[in-house]
């Protein structure tokens, strides 16, 4: 169960109507793919079941660049108490150092190697390729690596030509919104995680927003776009195990939204903080700055763990024996609660996003939340959410550097 409570004003339905019936329109027509992911995955799954049964290994390592590998991460981090088949190391930046950690850390001959990218030639992802190629020099590459890309693309030519198992992404859906893709789910399913039940998660979802038309997601966009001074959205999520859902949702968030039309530039700046530790640094800002900010709070009731502060008294801080059998679930959900009171008292905009527990249904219907309502602030925006030309043209001037060099050295 996941319960949205609203802190702020809500608006008449008329002001929003048209705003739903453009979404409506966008999810229904079918360009923007990521709206049916949650109903197109069971094939990809049963395939994926077969592919990893007939497998042995201990490590799972993911070549992926932001939306090939910040959802697995979200998804792993969150789902850190579950048992799972095997350990996963991501390796999403060329960064030297965590490339000889992993390569120290694994065998081999027991590990998968996914390699992600959607358009087939991400440069990282290529040239994390061939270091991984060249450093064990595998004689069979269909062996234990496998191929996540766009239908088409030249990196499942030369998967095919090396006779290694190729999954698809539909080319409808943009890499951020990819996690409940084929992105996601070929690496859970390698886990030993229940890709099933996430991908329920985000079909049920869809009917509470879209089918039953709760018009929660929508009042929320709609004070997030509209706001008159608060530019900045910030998640505070009340669980460590969220940190990775934090980024993956600073991408999503970024990418979607920093758009310009024209002369006009949107965005709202993204930020991500974990309950209590920030409690004790950025909370200031939020709490005595600028009021410039929205707040959405994530509570999760059940954390899986709950041990007990023992009943102890300490010399000299006996003023603090308040602090005694209560549960560390207990206390960092009412220090959410305390925050979530002390931001209303102060007049800020704020939501709590309650969930039961973290399991894969709870993240697939989270996962599916944020993209509706990032869907949503884009309408009302009027921007094109699913492009990102601004990264685009950052890939094109690496490219023509990266040209220029090879020119040089030659």
């Amino acid at each position: 169960m996941i319960v949205n409570n609203l802190f702020f004003k809500k608006n008449k339905i008329e002001y929003i109507k048209s705003f739903e019936q453009r979404l409506n329109s966008e999810a229904e027509e079918g360009d923007i793919g990521y709206y049916h992911l949650p109903h197109l995955g069971n094939e990809i799954i049963s395939e994926a079941e077969n592919f990893f049964n007939n497998k042995e290994y201990d490590d799972i390592v993911l070549i992926g660049i932001g939306g090939s590998s910040i959802g697995i991460r979200a998804i792993d981090n969150a789902l850190i108490a579950k048992k799972r088949k095997a350990r996963l190391h991501i390796l999403d930046n060329v960064d030297n150092l965590r490339f000889n950690q992993i390569t120290q850390q694994i065998d081999f001959k027991r590990t998968i190697f996914i390699i992600s990218s959607k358009s087939g030639t991400t440069v990282e992802v290529i040239a994390l390729l061939k270091l991984i190629l060249d450093f064990y020099k595998p004689q069979n590459i269909g062996d234990n690596f496998v191929f996540i890309t766009d239908n088409g693309t030249n990196l499942e030519k030369f998967a095919n030509k090396n006779n290694a198992k190729v999954f698809h992404v539909p080319a409808n859906v943009g890499g951020r919104f990819s996690v409940l893709s084929a992105i996601g789910i070929i690496p859970m399913v390698a886990l030993g995680l229940d890709a099933c039940a996430l991908l329920r998660g985000g079909a049920d979802c869809k009917n509470n927003f879209i089918n039953e038309k709760n018009d929660t997601i929508l009042q929320k966009a709609y004070h997030y776009a509209t706001h008159n001074y608060a530019k900045i959205n910030v998640l505070f999520s009340y669980c460590e195990r969220l940190a990775g859902f934090n980024d993956w949702y600073i991408q999503l968030w970024a990418e979607s939204l920093g758009k310009k039309l024209g002369c006009t530039r949107f965005g709202l700046t993204p930020i991500g903080l974990i309950g209590s530790r920030d409690q004790h640094s950025f909370l200031q800002l939020i709490m005595d700055g600028t009021k410039d900010k929205t707040v959405s709070f994530i509570k999760v009731i059940d954390h899986d763990f709950d041990d007990k502060i023992p009943d102890l008294s300490l010399d000299y801080l006996e003023e603090l024996d308040f602090v005694k059998n209560i549960s560390m679930s207990n206390l960092v959900n009412m220090q959410c609660d305390a925050t979530v009171r002390a931001l209303i008292n102060e007049g800020l905009s704020v939501d709590v996003i309650t969930i039961d527990k973290l399991d894969e249904w709870h993240l697939g219907y989270l996962f599916y939340y944020y993209e509706l309502l990032t869907s949503a602030v884009g309408v009302m925006f009027g921007v094109n959410t699913y492009d990102q030309p601004g990264v685009e043209t950052g890939k094109r001037i690496l490219k023509s550097l990266l040209i220029k060099q090879l020119t040089c050295n030659k």
